[in-house]
């Protein structure tokens, strides 16, 4: 006897029509781009390059987080080595810069490009693993990473790569200049919160938030979590790696310690603070924490013992952090004022 199979198409939840964010998020993210854009003008005004320069470095870091949210926050996978993109970046820019030429456009591109390959193949050996093992793996290739630039002296071993010449951005607009490359670091953020938050309204998006909520249920509605978590990973690689390229342009040198877990550590812990999930969290927790470090490492070399007291109390008192803590009541304030 033969059998009939009947196949029964199922529409996953994620093909719908892409959703606007919440007007709580929108309006923080109006807020931290505005603000920013108020504090650039007001620090020139005053003269004050050294908060320029310090917001500008809050900026590349907040892009490191914004790489971290992805794969925490939105694919439930929590990186420990993602400090091995940025770095990444940071070396490839700073060589294009000192032996190709002085282009903003050049050093982003090569970067990205070899933070993609980067991705891909160390995605191909950490997404195998799923939890802690997943953590363990992507911190133990940033470490063998980090150990051979270390110890390599055409990268300048411990010393790293000193006098990157400033990039030249557009005719008449450089590096070099505190506000110009603070404007152009601001824009560069703005592009990827902006196209992370457009991502995550796709099916792209709904997939990675499902594999994140379970993701054992995701084969049955016909994807492959593999390939969207490949996907995510190496998306992530690019924006900590396009991220690190802007480094050398900013300090003017780069480091094997771009590349240690302390810097994957301070993302995380910028993401958790600010508010996992929310995208726009992580670049608040970028740029509090790093004010706090400059600030606070300004009175006393103990400073990391004041981030650690504020992680533990965020943890604590506001497991969603800062940003996702103060989104409901900010969005029933605005239903309250919209009168709905």
């Amino acid at each position: 006897m033969r059998e009939t199979t009947l196949t029964v198409p199922v529409r996953a939840a994620s093909a719908s029509a892409p959703r606007r964010p919440p007007d709580a998020l929108r309006l923080l993210a109006w807020v931290f781009f505005g603000g920013a854009a108020v504090f650039g003008m007001v620090a020139t005004l005053l003269g004050d390059q050294f908060f320029l320069r310090l917001a500008t470095e809050a900026l590349i870091y907040g892009g490191l987080a914004l790489s971290v949210d992805l794969l925490l926050g939105r694919t439930g996978l929590l990186p420990l080595g993602q400090a091995l993109f940025f770095g990444l970046g940071a070396y490839v820019s700073a060589l294009v810069l000192q032996h190709w030429a002085a282009s903003f456009w050049l050093a982003l591109g090569v970067a990205v490009a070899g933070s993609a390959l980067a991705g891909l193949v160390g995605g191909l050996i950490a997404i195998r693993s799923k939890g802690v093992y997943f953590a363990l793996i992507s911190f133990g290739l940033a470490q063998v990473v980090s150990k051979v630039v270390f110890n390599t002296r055409e990268l300048g071993a411990s010393d790293g790569i000193i006098g990157v010449p400033a990039a030249a951005v557009l005719p008449g607009l450089g590096s070099a200049d505190p506000l110009g490359f603070f404007v152009v670091t601001l824009a560069f953020i703005a592009v990827l919160y902006g196209g992370l938050r457009y991502l995550m309204d796709t099916p792209l998006g709904r997939q990675l938030d499902a594999i994140r909520t379970n993701e054992h249920r995701v084969p049955f509605l016909g994807f492959d979590p593999w390939r969207y978590k490949l996907a995510a990973f190496v998306g992530a690689a690019c924006m900590a790696g396009a991220s690190g390229a802007l480094y050398p342009m900013l300090r003017g040198f780069v480091s094997p310690e771009l590349m240690f877990f302390q810097v994957s550590g301070q993302a995380v812990i910028n993401v958790i603070v600010g508010g996992t999930g929310t995208l726009i969290g992580p670049l608040y927790g970028s740029v509090l924490l790093t004010g706090m470090r400059s600030i606070v490492g300004s009175f006393t070399t103990h400073h990391h013992i004041v981030i650690g007291v504020l992680f533990v109390v965020v943890v604590i008192v506001l497991p969603r952090g800062l940003v996702g803590s103060s989104l409901p009541g900010l969005q029933r304030w605005l239903d309250r004022r919209a009168g709905r």
